[in-house]
């Protein structure tokens, strides 16, 4: 009887090891990898979550920067943005001191209706320090525009004398008509 029992014994740990072995194999691996990628979609949702109390709490100063961003376009009228820009580009040429030479502007549709830019052309010449000064005045004025590129040139043998070649573009949001 002991024989018969002892079989029994071995049978059934050796089913109960096949069957560990079985759902350490079989079962187990899919389970990890749900669990696995639960985790990682709940971190990943953590994250948004934390990013959206983030922005919502900033919201007001979004806002505030987007209306500063908004009132510091070109106007949606053509003649009006262009001579945004002309009277702009005009006021830091005397407060730098140099002198214009010819400027051409050209209106470019976005890539969507809702903004537009003019693109202008501008020659200067003066020296390297007003050079400077005047695209400093350029860059830090709030007007929406960017520097596309920069070209200079020596007009002299010595150098003090430099041509100036700039491609401005200035922003013109044509979802509502901005007085300024």
């Amino acid at each position: 009887m002991q024989i018969k029992n002892r079989q029994q014994f071995l049978t059934i740990l050796t089913l109960t090891a096949i069957g560990l072995l079985a759902v350490d194999r079989i079962i187990s691996p899919p389970l990890v990898a749900f669990w696995n990628q639960r985790s990682a979609r709940i971190r990943q949702l953590q994250a948004q979550v934390k990013e959206g109390e983030l922005l919502r709490r900033g919201k007001q100063s979004l806002r505030s920067h987007w209306a500063q961003m908004q009132a510091s376009t070109l106007t949606n009228n053509t003649t009006l943005a262009e001579q945004q820009l002309f009277t702009g580009l005009n006021h830091w040429s005397q407060s730098s001191g140099i002198s214009l030479g010819t400027i051409t502007p050209q209106w470019k549709q976005g890539a969507d209706a809702t903004y537009k830019t003019l693109e202008c052309r501008v020659e200067a010449s003066g020296s390297m320090d007003r050079l400077a000064q005047f695209l400093y005045d350029l860059e830090k004025d709030p007007m929406a525009l960017k520097l596309d590129s920069i070209e200079l040139t020596s007009r002299d043998n010595e150098g003090t004398l430099i041509g100036l070649g700039v491609q401005v573009s200035g922003l013109v949001l044509t979802g509502k008509d901005q007085a300024k």
